[in-house]
């Protein structure tokens, strides 16, 4: 008894989860990780969005009305950016995850981002640089600073929501149950900094100049770095460990390698090894992966084995979680192509709409994501604080319901807004002057939208990818939403060739007025329900990721895992 006490009293002491304090050691529990880090960490994504969400938002007014781009080309050039920024992060996250770590990934990556805001600060303040003066040479500097940021996003995104995830012990109880909060905060965070990109950054852009705008963001961004230096003592960090891919390339040769061999009888047969991470249990999905780890004859397991000819148990149910949320991620793209409406067709939607308040003073078009942003920040605090705790009590799971349900749940809030979206549209075409205000339903349940599923995309690929690709598994969700961008462009392009070939305007025509935008949003609820039925079939198919003595459990806790099944909590069942 005394001995438990004191491997419990330890447990408290010490952080077991592989991670390190800033100068290499074992981590207190009491004085690092946790919200002391975490809050460092939020505070330098709320710049970061701020910025992002200062310039996506009204990125097709400044095309428009700045660079002359008509709204077809400036809502493709849009979606282009967004996507390239959107899919930057899987390179960066690789990075991160494999070579450099978390921390060092997002110094660097948010150097690269504030180099980016200063070169599109000096092209609206240089005279040489500006508009006025030569708007080829402008354009160019302009892109240019702007795809800096792309860059920068790249590595800053997914390593510093996956470094703020770190800061949560898996294999302890409480710390587990905080980090199912870290996410719906760290998106409140986030909705802060668009709240405040959309409404101040905007009216600073719309209202006094581009110029001063930039220079805001620039000083924030710098600011914000300071701040996350200061952090740098509280954080827990994990030392790289080598591409992730490697392993997986490994199992799938030996795999192949032993193709011909039988199953064996029983899976404790198959090969497994001790070590500091987290082991995972064996399941029957992709058995063909499994031959990985069958234990030849001539195999000696007592020396080191040819990781080409023989993976772990652990191994090999990696490789498999990596294959399952393919079919999820691609279910999801519906999801993301009626979000980037929001930044494109919705803002554009504003910008000739009745926006006065008084006689002098107007909405920004872009302000309008306002509203998406409140109505986020609203359903994650509900969900968090009121939602899950009385869904806890009803389905003993920790997380109230799965995270796959809740992200069907804001699909279903994405298809009703572009239903409503549609229907407001129409009646804006049949009405000579209309209320900017009537565009606040779309734009409110889209936000409901995203505090489920975005949310959602977040936890569910940090969670169940390995965890040597946290930092890949968020720039996995971020893909979601890069590739959904490429193939809104994709749609207009195709909807907008197939649509003019009677001869004339198409949906798309250079004047709102004469488009049809009201019929791609029914399009695209069309296609966005449809795909709602593929996705509640694979992710009722889908099997969550199982670990091996996942912590311990509070005292009167009795919570099942995330679909209701469980393995062993120790390494019986593999041989070792």
């Amino acid at each position: 008894m005394d001995m438990r006490k004191e491997l419990e009293a330890d447990e408290e002491k010490w952080v077991s989860d592989s991670s390190v304090d800033h100068k290499g050691r074992t981590p207190l529990r009491a004085s690092t990780g946790v919200w002391r880090a975490s809050l460092f960490i939020i505070a330098i994504e709320f710049s970061e969005r701020l910025s992002y969400f200062g310039l996506a938002t009204n990125l097709i007014i400044y095309l428009t009305k700045v660079l002359h781009q008509d709204v077809k080309t400036a809502a493709k050039n849009v979606n282009y950016w967004i996507g390239v920024t959107t899919i930057m992060p899987l390179f960066g996250g690789f990075v991160a995850d494999a070579y450099l770590g978390r921390f060092s990934t997002v110094l660097m990556s948010t150097l690269i981002y504030l180099l980016g805001l200063v070169l599109l600060t000096l092209s609206q303040l240089v005279p040489n640089l500006k508009p006025s003066r030569s708007l080829r040479v402008h354009e160019i500097v302009f892109f240019v600073a702007i795809y800096l940021i792309s860059v920068g996003t790249g590595g800053h995104k997914p390593s510093l929501e996956s470094f703020g995830a770190d800061q949560f012990d898996d294999n302890h109880a409480d710390e587990r149950r905080k980090k199912m909060s870290y996410f719906n905060w760290w998106n409140c965070g986030i909705c802060a900094g668009v709240l405040l990109g959309v409404t101040v950054i905007v009216f600073v852009q719309d209202n006094v100049s581009w110029g001063t705008a930039d220079i805001v963001l620039s000083v924030v961004m710098g600011i914000s770095l300071v701040i996350f230096l200061i952090g740098k003592p509280f954080y827990r960090y994990r030392i790289p460990e080598g591409s992730p891919l490697t392993p997986m390339i490994q199992v799938l040769v030996a795999s192949f390698a032993k193709r011909h061999l039988p199953y064996p009888s029983d899976p404790s047969e198959l090969y497994e090894q001790k070590t500091n991470k987290r082991l995972l249990c064996h399941t029957d999905q992709f058995r063909f992966l499994d031959r990985a780890a069958i234990i030849e004859q001539k195999t000696n397991v007592d020396v080191v084995a040819d990781k080409w000819r023989l993976a772990t148990v652990t191994q090999v149910e990696e490789l498999k979680l990596l294959l399952s949320v393919i079919p999820i991620w691609v279910a999801s793209l519906p999801f993301g192509i009626c979000v980037a409406q929001a930044s494109t067709f919705f803002i554009k939607q504003g910008s000739i709409m009745n926006r006065k308040i008084t006689a002098n003073l107007e909405i920004p078009p872009a302000a309008l994501y306002s509203f998406a942003a409140i109505s986020m920040i609203i359903s994650v605090s509900f969900y968090d604080k009121m939602l899950v705790p009385l869904l806890r009590k009803i389905t003993r799971n920790e997380r109230g319901i799965t995270i796959l349900q809740r992200m069907g749940i804001g699909m279903m809030f994405s298809v009703l807004s572009m239903v409503v979206s549609a229907l407001i549209e129409k009646k804006r075409l049949n009405v000579h002057s209309m209320s900017v205000f009537w565009l606040v339903p779309q734009f409110t349940i889209l936000g409901i939208a995203d505090g489920f599923t975005v949310v959602g995309l977040q936890e569910y690929f940090y969670d169940q990818l390995p965890d040597s690709m946290r930092s890949l598994g968020i720039a996995f969700y971020l893909g979601v939403m890069g590739a959904s961008n490429f193939l809104s462009s994709f749609l207009i392009s195709a909807v907008d060739n197939i649509t003019e070939r009677g001869g004339g305007d198409g949906w798309f025509a250079k004047d709102l007025n004469k488009s049809r935008i009201d019929c791609f949003y029914w399009l695209l609820a069309g296609i966005s329900g449809l795909n709602l039925g593929v996705y509640a079939y694979v992710a009722t198919r889908y099997s969550y990721k199982k670990v091996k003595g996942q912590g311990r459990v509070g005292v009167g806790d009795t919570f099942e895992s995330e679909d209701g099944d469980h393995c062993n909590a120790n390494v019986q069942g593999s041989r070792v």
